[in-house]
């Protein structure tokens, strides 16, 4: 109760006693003032509007441990285990050529209709696989491996290759968000130790050769980076591929990727990291940059290149606030909890660069993983189809780091 709860409170008993007489009015003005000085007292000495748990109740969220658990385990599944099935809502994507192009999402995608939409789908999948392979033991794990079993057959598989070349348009389709999460579903599966694992990696095997050629076709042709903090990034896109052609020895891949990699980003210097977030924002262009040059360069070279691209990381004076989130129910507005994760999973390997720093930047990016994670169980579809995949993904990295 606060000091003007206690005043009204007590003032109304005297008040209502004082209406018994007529002095009132008379001493109205001077009982109030006696009043007040009351309550100030009594609150002051009032041990427990003192206390420091009064003014900070709860723990911060900031200094929480971060980690994945079993228990945390159970909950983040029930995301994935709740869209990648179902149908409804979803945003397709299509470009129409003619009017036989027209068909429900289900039938153009018979493994990725879920979670809202395609690449939202095979990252749903990535994240399945992902915590069956961490917590083989999982609860619902028959389930889960029922429902993979289902959506990846080698028939929905074929499929999905076969949509590429639906029109002439459908080529470029999820060029590279969706592609290079496709990669990093085929990369999860062949590191999951599980009897299925090896025959749903095989059916997966030509959609993933394609958007590799796919990344080959492309990125010659591409002039400039695209540096948005949404689906197009590049540097997002041949990060999760590098780390596909790396896991699986595809040189021509790799070395496509190291090529444009230095072209597009070598000679950028100053990033200007505080113009973020933008309001629409689930990845940081400036550290999406950072973790694709952390991977194609020598340390020596990623050392002496970010000391130019972004100095406050070395000098100690980097910092970074996590983004907010002001209305869950817009699904661009809620892009921001997914770039509090992004850039967790960006900050945690660059403990391994800046070790003089190591503490604050692992703090740094704990702080942003618990900046969003309470909201996104029982949260609105617009963010549950897809911001578990997210936060395990930035999990995943810390566990590597």
């Amino acid at each position: 109760m606060g000091i003007y709860d206690i005043y009204d409170s007590v003032y109304h008993f005297y008040f209502t006693f004082m209406t018994m007489s007529n002095l009132v009015q008379a001493h109205s003005q001077f009982i109030r003032t006696l009043l007040f000085l009351f309550c100030l007292v009594m609150i002051a000495c009032n041990p427990e509007t003192n206390s420091p748990q009064n003014s900070d109740a709860t723990q911060t969220k900031s200094n929480r441990a971060v980690s994945l658990t079993a228990a945390q385990a159970a909950k983040l599944v029930q995301l994935p285990l709740d869209c990648i099935q179902k149908e409804f809502p979803y945003k397709a994507g299509l470009t129409i050529s003619s009017a036989d192009d027209l068909a429900l999402p289900r039938e153009h995608h018979p493994a990725f209709y879920g979670c809202f939409d395609w690449h939202s789908a095979v990252h749903g999948h990535w994240s399945v696989v992902y915590l069956l392979s961490t917590f083989p033991d999982l609860e619902m794990s028959d389930t889960l491996k029922r429902m993979l079993v289902e959506n990846l057959s080698q028939e929905n598989l074929q499929a999905e290759l076969d949509y590429f070349s639906l029109n002439e348009y459908t080529k470029s389709f999820e060029r590279t968000y969706g592609w290079a999460w496709l990669l990093k579903l085929a990369e999860e599966l062949d590191e999951w130790d599980d009897p299925i694992a090896a025959q749903l990696l095989d059916n997966i095997r030509p959609l993933a050769a394609f958007i590799s050629e796919g990344y080959i076709t492309y990125l010659p042709k591409l002039a400039y980076p695209i540096r948005v903090g949404e689906h197009s990034n590049t540097a997002f896109g041949m990060s999760f591929a590098y780390d596909y052609a790396e896991h699986f020895g595809d040189e021509a891949l790799s070395q496509m990727i190291e090529e444009r990699a230095r072209s597009f980003y070598m000679h950028d210097k100053g990033c200007p990291i505080d113009w973020e977030p933008s309001g629409y924002d689930f990845l940081s262009p400036c550290l999406q940059e950072v973790d694709i040059m952390r991977k194609v360069l020598t340390q020596q070279e990623f050392e002496s290149w970010l000391a130019s691209f972004l100095p406050e990381l070395l000098d100690g004076s980097f910092d970074l606030e996590p983004g907010i989130v002001l209305d869950r129910s817009d699904g661009k507005l809620v892009h921001l909890s997914g770039l509090n994760f992004s850039r967790a999973w960006c900050l945690y390997p660059l403990q391994n660069y800046v070790p003089e720093d190591d503490f604050k930047m692992k703090a740094m990016a704990d702080n942003h993983i618990n900046a969003s994670i309470d909201d996104i169980f029982g949260d609105h579809y617009s963010g549950g189809h897809w911001l578990g995949s997210f936060i395990l993904y930035a999990l995943k990295c810390k566990s590597e780091s």
